[in-house]
């Protein structure tokens, strides 16, 4: 049975550029990571892989590049690594990209059953959270998410029991296998790579699946199967700061000010 990390190769946000043509992300020169979200479902499927004899796959939509991404997958000791990659898929929204990495978890079902789907909370580039769902609902798997812990596994009644990171609480949460699971930092902490294991990804094999091995419908990836876009992208501006009242000579004097420019502007209630 496989458990499959998502994975996402995302830019350095802080060096993230944007083409004022496309208002799409300019990749050429920018540094990337493995999205940190994904660092620790990735992480959970390797625990899961050496507690209950799981394969584990790591799996990821990208450029050519993001074999890099995978490799490192591979160097911390998943079983397979898939790439789905293609200029067809250039360009998707979050509708799209879970089309796309659902077909390939199922074409990867085709080997073996896939019990567990683990997927980042979200994306440091879009902060959508919205692609674990997807590919959810596309392959009629339970959905837990925010998940902070795996309390138990049964393999026999094929159910899972995880707790889930909530506002203000946590809530204990029971499902059917197969799952999709979406993952929060405190889960775990993520291991690093060995030099030997590190050598060893180097010579690895990466699968590439393209659009002639998952055969979706041209319409339903890429920019044509993205029925959002971005229009513009601009930075908010800010009006000028004010400096109020003495802190250091009248500290009194200067809560009071500070205290009646709120209640002027409704932001405190009297």
């Amino acid at each position: 049975m496989y458990v499959v990390a998502c994975i996402k190769q995302v830019p350095d946000t802080t060096q993230v550029q944007i083409d004022p043509v496309t208002n799409t992300l300019v990749r050429d020169g920018i540094p990337f990571i493995v999205n940190p979200y994904d660092t620790h479902a990735l992480e959970e499927s390797l625990r899961m892989k050496a507690r209950y004899g799981f394969k584990a796959a790591a799996l990821s939509m990208g450029p050519p590049n993001t074999e890099a991404t995978l490799r490192k997958a591979l160097a911390l000791g998943v079983d397979e690594v898939i790439l789905c990659s293609d200029r067809a898929f250039g360009g998707a929204d979050t509708l799209s990209t879970s089309n796309v990495l659902a077909a390939a978890i199922r074409k990867l079902a085709q080997e073996d059953e896939v019990g567990i789907v683990f997927c980042g909370k979200q994306t440091i580039d879009g902060d959508t959270a919205q692609v674990g769902p997807g590919i959810a609902i596309r392959l009629g798997f339970s959905q837990l998410t925010l998940v902070d812990r795996i309390e138990h596994l049964d393999f026999l009644a094929k159910k899972i029991r995880v707790r889930r990171k909530l506002e203000g609480r946590y809530e204990i949460v029971e499902a059917k296998l197969p799952a999709m699971i979406t993952v929060v930092r405190e889960l775990n902490r993520p291991r690093y790579p060995t030099v030997p294991m590190r050598l060893k990804a180097a010579k690895a094999e990466v699968k590439v699946w393209d659009n002639k091995e998952l055969q979706l419908d041209p319409n339903s990836v890429g920019l044509k199967g993205s029925p959002t876009w971005v229009s513009r992208i601009f930075s908010p501006q800010r009006a000028a700061g004010e400096i109020i009242g003495d802190g250091l000579g009248d500290p009194a004097g200067t809560a009071r000010l500070l205290l009646e420019k709120l209640v002027a502007s409704d932001m405190l209630a009297v």
